[in-house]
């Protein structure tokens, strides 16, 4: 009896933990989507694109072989009323259950963010189980999502992944772009006193050239994916971008320079030296006074010269302090370029509201309604700047230097 009662447990828990594959699916039955791209559709509806990965493909470019590229991803256009219809709407077009788990990037169109807004829809990522709230989202700059999503990428082999890295890679050696999360941007949308700022992304060449495999085959692709401008939003709306200079000033506003370089003149000679960016630290303070909100911007950075280009003589301390002066000098003339940009077009996208409302809650009460359209714009803000020279490379003064 007690052997009977032995077998039937062993009966009841193999049967328990069979249980748990009750929803399970095969591999050639899902469709990895790499990245999303929504656009304006009629009648206010959605244009959603799949980026869908080949596997098959991807193994075969990833191991050589015959030399012959193939499309690694194959890209689908559904429309709906709302981004839960579009995904179901894909049934008719994708034979496979879409699985979201590799999905790192959300593509927006340049007329849904200027026209629409992004809040609208943003929803349905935030509520979705199956879309991870770490995907990056940037814009699609002068085109559509769509367009840019069937863009091939010959090095990467999956398009959603060379956006990625190339923000990434980015931040970290120049500065001039950065990635946003899902998260990050749902949180700027919900804040008090700050508007959201996001990457952009922009294609040279044709997309026909682009999405054609000869792309990936040819030395100098005829279509390339590059990012571009940051992205600026007023009450969730596209409304300007800051280009080149302005961008790297607004990360330097907003702690995200890991590395950059800063070129500056010497006499005549225009970009002569080049300050090579190692380490910084931005600190950000807003005070009340007589009713009136200001701030302070503390910079303070290391680096080393990376290039002299005239012959001075570096081991001078005069000559050296002359050039962490002009490096001073230099970042905050790009630090306030995009504030006095971002109070033309009144949306503080800095968080300085956000930092009032932190750390003076009883008065940003007072003007939080006003403060894009009147207060920002006549915002005080001070800028110190404190760099130093750390090391000078293989060599301390340049070798056409005579003494």
């Amino acid at each position: 009896m007690i052997r009977k009662m032995m077998v039937l447990s062993a009966l009841l828990f193999a049967v328990i933990l069979l249980s748990g594959c009750w929803d399970k699916k095969e591999l050639t039955d899902i469709a990895f989507v790499a990245a999303f791209g929504v656009d304006k559709g009629e009648n206010g509806g959605y244009i959603g694109t799949f980026q869908i990965i080949n596997p098959g493909n991807v193994a075969g470019g990833l191991q050589g072989g015959s030399g012959q590229n193939y499309a690694t991803v194959t890209v689908y256009e559904v429309y709906g009323n709302n981004l839960t219809e579009v995904s179901r709407r894909a049934a008719n077009e994708i034979s496979r259950v879409l699985f979201y788990s590799h999905a790192n990037l959300v593509v927006i169109g340049e007329e849904l963010a200027k026209e629409e807004g992004v809040a609208g829809f943003m929803d349905a990522f935030d509520r979705d189980d199956r879309f991870r709230d770490t995907a990056k989202v940037v814009i699609a700059k002068d085109t559509s999502a769509n367009n840019l999503l069937k863009i091939t990428t010959p090095i990467d082999k999956i398009p959603a992944n060379k956006i990625i890295k190339t923000l990434q890679f980015s931040k970290q050696q120049w500065g001039e772009q950065w990635p946003v999360s899902i998260r990050e941007l749902i949180n700027v949308l919900v804040a008090d006193g700050k508007e959201a700022i996001l990457p952009s992304f922009r294609y040279s060449g044709s997309v026909q050239d682009g999405q054609s495999v000869k792309n990936l085959e040819s030395m100098a692709p005829n279509a390339v994916l590059s990012a571009d401008d940051m992205a600026i939003f007023k009450n969730d709306k596209l409304i300007g971008f800051f280009h080149e200079k302005e961008a790297l000033g607004a990360a330097w506003i907003m702690n995200h320079i890991d590395e950059s370089t800063i070129g500056i003149n010497w006499g005549e000679k225009k970009e002569a030296i080049s300050f090579q960016i190692i380490k910084e630290k931005t600190k950000v303070a807003v005070r009340m006074q007589d009713g009136k909100p200001s701030v302070t911007i503390d910079i303070t950075t290391k680096g080393e010269l990376g290039e002299v280009g005239v012959p001075i003589n570096i081991e001078d301390r005069q000559i050296r302090e002359k050039i962490t002066k002009k490096v001073e000098n230099k970042i905050k003339q790009m630090v306030h370029s995009p504030i006095e940009r971002t109070k033309e077009l009144q949306t503080d996208v800095f968080g300085f509201g956000e930092k009032l409302y932190k750390e003076h809650p009883e008065a940003w009460k007072k003007i939080k309604n006003d403060w894009n359209d009147q207060y920002y714009p006549e915002l005080d803000v001070n800028v110190t700047v404190n760099a130093s020279i750390t090391r000078t490379g293989l060599r301390t003064n340049p070798f056409t230097f005579e003494q």
